[in-house]
């Protein structure tokens, strides 16, 4: 299924910024506070169905994986249907739901009047005045990933949007989410989160260590909710070198301002990546895998 809609039509369609969803459903996954888990973005899992095995394994209940090269463009369930049956994981999919992406399948049904300005570091990528949704439920995701919900903080992705339209747009996200039964996660847009803590699930959080307390303060909401913070930071920055990180303390305990104060994330469920997000993962306790891709 691929629906597309304005952030405008959006607005004037009763999706007014404050307003309430109906009750989450009993059937939707909330994943608990300090849940371990690995992200492999870039290329799909080498799973394979007839000698399934994945690493890590042991005490990683939860992946995150791209919803389009994971199930060859919604045409295969089987990546899929493994992690969950015969290795017992739970998968949330990725999916960029406010920018546009030239080699995704619906990339051909976007004009360019939907096309804001580039993102930045991101060649060929664009914010959009759409949502591309998703195929997730067919697959057998058991949440929701979308990316890019918050363009207001890039100029307004050359739109003119607003944290008023992202919430808007958050709720819209949720809203379908709840009729598939997936749980939804909140990709970083700090601004928003008292405004949309109720219609998620889970935070994925990049680099709040690195961008400071405030951040990191805003996050632990989430944790008070009951809520875990899929927590990712770069240390290496843009390189892409698989280099351990010999104390992980600043990572994964605490944020200390000069002054003293500081905010625990110790709670939060951290791992330290490359940034192009392979396999390569770090944990807090320094234990380091490499997830096999094809």
């Amino acid at each position: 299924m691929t629906f597309s809609l304005s952030l405008t039509a959006l607005l004037f369609a009763g999706l007014s910024v404050g307003a309430s969803l109906p009750r989450v459903p009993s059937a939707v996954w909330q994943p608990p506070v300090g849940a371990a888990w690995q992200i492999v973005l870039q290329n799909a899992l080498k799973v394979d169905p007839s000698n399934p095995t994945i690493s890590p394994d042991s005490g990683v209940g939860i992946f995150d994986i791209d919803l389009f090269t994971s199930a060859n463009d919604g045409q295969d369930t089987s990546k899929i249907a493994t992690l969950k049956t015969a290795l017992g994981k739970k998968v949330i999919c990725y999916f960029s739901a406010g920018s546009y992406e030239p080699n995704r399948p619906d990339s051909s049904q976007f004009n360019p009047s939907d096309k804001g300005a580039a993102l930045d570091g991101w060649p060929g990528e664009y914010w959009l005045s759409l949502n591309s949704a998703n195929l997730a439920a067919d697959m057998g995701c058991d949440a929701i990933d979308p990316d890019n919900v918050d363009g207001y903080g890039e100029n307004g992705g050359g739109l003119g949007l607003t944290t008023a339209d992202s919430i808007s747009f958050i709720q819209f996200l949720a809203g379908e989410a709840q009729k598939y039964n997936l749980a939804i996660g909140l990709k970083n847009a700090a601004e928003i989160v008292p405004d949309v803590l109720d219609l998620v699930q889970f935070s994925v959080d990049e680099q709040c260590a690195a961008d400071g307390i405030k951040e990191c303060s805003t996050f632990t909401a989430f944790i008070d909710a009951g809520k875990p913070v899929f927590h990712i930071e770069y240390p290496n920055g843009d390189n892409s070198n698989s280099r351990p990180v010999s104390d992980t303390t600043r990572w994964c305990t605490a944020e200390t301002e000069d002054d003293g104060t500081s905010v625990d994330i110790a709670t939060f469920s951290t791992v330290i990546k490359n940034m192009d997000l392979d396999g390569w993962v770090e944990y807090c306790d320094q234990s380091v895998y490499n997830t096999a891709r094809n």
